[in-house]
């Protein structure tokens, strides 16, 4: 072979591996796509929301009388007893203060009533006189009488003086118990919260006859309103105690459109609660009246309450409190052992519903008949069997008939039917 026939040898190959390459690099290439199972199982159509829990029967403690409240020492979480904690303490209120005018009506009246107790015992010694005197002369007329010197009219009329004397003396005693409480009285319109001189005894009595507050319900303290020592008015909610372990329940605000298909006693599945498993409770009731509600992006909602009774036992839900954020699954509709396909494998065909089967390494668009689908799985009425593998998330460029394989694998191993 000559130098000349070697280069055209040698040319013609590269042109050859050359055409060869970019018939490779532009050869179609398989879809890579995600793959999903038909199968037989258990479905389930729920009605997703947030919810908050709370205990149904919380007793809002308040303040029996105006008085000043103690510092309360109980702190939320602690047990209480009915009729036996004590989880507060009050003490009458202090007196007011006293402006100018007030003081010295106040304190005329103190001068007033002191002058009708001096006026009091003037006429309590007067009628002690009156008492002493009649009771010698009714002596002196008996004395006379029993000698026969004296009347039986006299006897009568010292005996009418003397009993007429000792009731004016039990007058007077009366009177100065009266007018003693009359300066009483006068006295303690003097008292203000700034008289430390005078009224120390009284604050230091006061002290000691505190008014408890009694647990109302055995449970556990939820709120503490009010901790700090204060003077309150009377009915003032001063903390708020519930029993977690029997009253607690969920309450859900479902979308109106949702709670028209919730019935009384439809199975609730709760989750991300902070537990390992699940919880489990029933629709207890739904009202019968909504409200509107904006969401986080601003649009205007009509709400419906759903409340949700728990009925795992407390063990399971221990550290689940007053006010805890759940996700409920409220159950609307199950069905056991029917076929099932990813509703991500859904895609409208006109008014049908279709999706791409893999068969023999290909995409088959294969129209099926649904009829409840959950967002994330679908009732299969017809259009596939059981063990058919449907793509998921099928985009614009898959085309019947298009080359498919696995992410991140070969080919799905299959059956060699073909529709």
């Amino acid at each position: 072979m000559t130098k000349k026939d070697s280069r055209k040898w040698m040319m013609t190959v590269g042109t050859a591996l050359l055409v060869a390459a970019i018939l490779w690099s532009f050869w179609p290439r398989p879809v890579v796509v995600d793959v999903g199972l038909v199968k037989r199982q258990t479905m389930h159509v729920t009605i997703n929301e947030e919810g908050k829990t709370r205990v149904r029967d919380a007793y809002v403690v308040s303040t029996p009388v105006a008085g000043r409240l103690l510092r309360i020492e109980v702190e939320p979480g602690d047990q209480v007893k009915n009729g036996v904690t004590v989880i507060a303490r009050m003490l009458p209120s202090n007196p007011s203060a006293l402006d100018i005018r007030t003081r010295e009506q106040a304190g005329a009246s103190v001068a007033a009533a002191e002058a009708a107790v001096r006026v009091a015992r003037a006429d309590l010694n007067k009628a002690k006189a009156d008492d002493e005197f009649y009771e010698l002369t009714l002596k002196r007329v008996r004395s006379l009488r029993n000698k026969g010197t004296s009347s039986q009219a006299a006897l009568d009329q010292s005996e009418r003086d003397w009993r007429t004397a000792r009731a004016s003396l039990d007058r007077a005693q009366a009177a100065i118990s009266m007018r003693q409480a009359d300066l009483a009285n006068a006295r303690a319109r003097l008292i203000g919260f700034d008289s430390s001189s005078q009224n120390s005894a009284a604050v230091d009595q006061t002290q000691s006859v505190a008014i408890p507050v009694l647990a109302p319900i055995s449970g556990r303290i939820l709120r503490v309103l009010q901790e700090s020592e204060t003077t309150l008015p009377a009915g003032k909610a001063i903390l708020e105690i519930g029993d977690i372990s029997k009253d607690l329940e969920i309450i859900a605000e479902l979308l109106s459109t949702d709670a028209v298909g919730v019935s009384v006693g439809n199975r609730v599945i709760i989750r991300n609660w902070g537990g390992e498993h699940p919880l489990n409770g029933v629709v207890e009731r739904v009202d019968p009246w909504g409200f509107t509600k904006f969401s986080a992006l601003g649009v205007e909602e009509q709400r419906v309450n759903a409340i949700i009774k728990l009925i795992d036992p407390p063990e399971r839900r221990e550290n689940l409190g007053h006010g805890f954020r759940v996700e409920t699954q409220i159950v609307v509709w199950a069905k056991d052992n029917i076929l099932i396909a990813p509703s991500s494998a859904l895609f409208r065909k006109g008014k049908d519903w279709a999706v791409f089967v893999v068969r023999n390494g290909r995409a088959i668009e294969t129209i099926v008949k649904i009829d409840h689908n959950s967002g994330i799985q679908a009732e299969l009425l017809g259009g596939l069997k059981e063990g058919d593998q449907v793509i998921l998330y099928p985009g614009s460029v898959l085309q019947n008939g298009s080359r498919v394989a696995r992410r991140g694998g070969p080919a799905p191993v299959q059956d060699g039917n073909s529709n």
